[in-house]
């Protein structure tokens, strides 16, 4: 089995790096076939199975796979860190945080256990400072891919942070190079950014009630969003936007059988834009759960396409 260990993380972990978006597999049945040659045993064929139904969407076959897999071999780092993925995707964050600890503690320099882990926090809004996490910060490699993640998160804050609590190093020097360049040209493309929206809005009044929606929405002033967007609604029937925004703030204040109502008519409008259509998916998975309807709120969660 200690073969096992050193040949699994070269399978599953030569994938593109980081982004907060799904990474597609690798090609997991032909592999299978390769090393299931060599290694014809229930732990290599449970663990293959398990990535495969993973790459199909059964998700609870997978994780009841890799479950069997840990009963064969409790302290396989990979079977932890695939499972953290499985619950990622799923949505049970707390459990997908227990085997990404559980990985980063096995491996601490390991920079795809610690991207998942990060991203396991941060989908429950909150961040690697302030859980109450107890890696070994002390290692430098792990600071060192903490501050990597970031950066390619653009949290260019937090990568800068991280890595002015480090020694310098060569590798600590170029990225803080990469960085700060990164933040100059964002702040020369926000600049750009702000000239193109006032002249759309000058052209445009949808794009101009668009940019008031979400000044009120990061504002969360709720009673002035759902007016705002319910006029929009009258004004632009044919806007799902609107519709999105309304049924969010309906729920946000506790509306949820109107918000359902508004979102489910906004989908009659959707076409091909797939991050609404998430966002409302999310929000309709929202009433229904504060409605005390899990069936109908994991239907949406369901229907909702990573990576976007």
């Amino acid at each position: 089995m200690k073969i096992l260990k050193i040949i699994f993380p070269l399978v599953v972990l030569i994938y593109p790096l980081l982004g907060v978006g799904q990474v597609k597999d690798m090609d997991i049945e032909e592999s299978a076939d390769v090393f299931l040659e060599e290694y014809s045993d229930t732990f290599q064929e449970n663990f293959f199975e398990a990535l495969k139904q993973k790459g199909i969407e059964n998700y609870d076959k997978a994780i009841n796979l890799l479950l069997e897999c840990k009963l064969i071999d409790a302290d396989n780092t990979v079977v932890d860190h695939e499972l953290a993925k499985v619950y990622l995707v799923e949505k049970q964050y707390s459990m997908a945080q227990e085997y990404a600890v559980s990985a980063v503690l096995s491996d601490p320099e390991n920079l795809w256990y610690l991207n998942t882990l990060v991203s396991c926090i941060q989908m429950q809004g909150s961040s690697l400072d302030q859980m109450n996490v107890n890696l070994p910060m002390t290692n430098k490699t792990l600071k060192g891919n903490l501050a990597l993640i970031y950066f390619k998160q653009k949290n260019y804050d937090k990568a800068l942070s991280v890595l002015s609590d480090m020694d310098k190093s060569t590798y600590t020097e170029g990225l803080k190079a990469k960085i700060e360049d990164s933040m100059k040209k964002n702040v020369v493309h926000i600049k750009k950014e702000k000239v193109v929206v006032q002249q759309e809005t000058r052209k445009n009044p949808i794009e101009g009630l668009k940019q008031q929606l979400a000044d009120l929405m990061v504002k969360k002033e709720y009673p002035e969003l759902t007016k705002l967007s319910a006029q929009a609604m009258e004004d632009f029937p044919a806007q799902p936007y609107f519709y999105y925004i309304n049924g969010h703030a309906l729920n946000k204040t506790s509306k949820f059988k109107e918000a359902i109502e508004v979102l489910e008519t906004a989908l009659d409008y959707m076409l091909d834009d797939i991050p609404l259509l998430n966002k409302i998916y999310q929000e309709l998975a929202d009433a229904h759960s504060a409605l005390n309807n899990p069936s109908k709120a994991n239907a949406y969660l369901r229907k909702i396409k990573p990576g976007f």
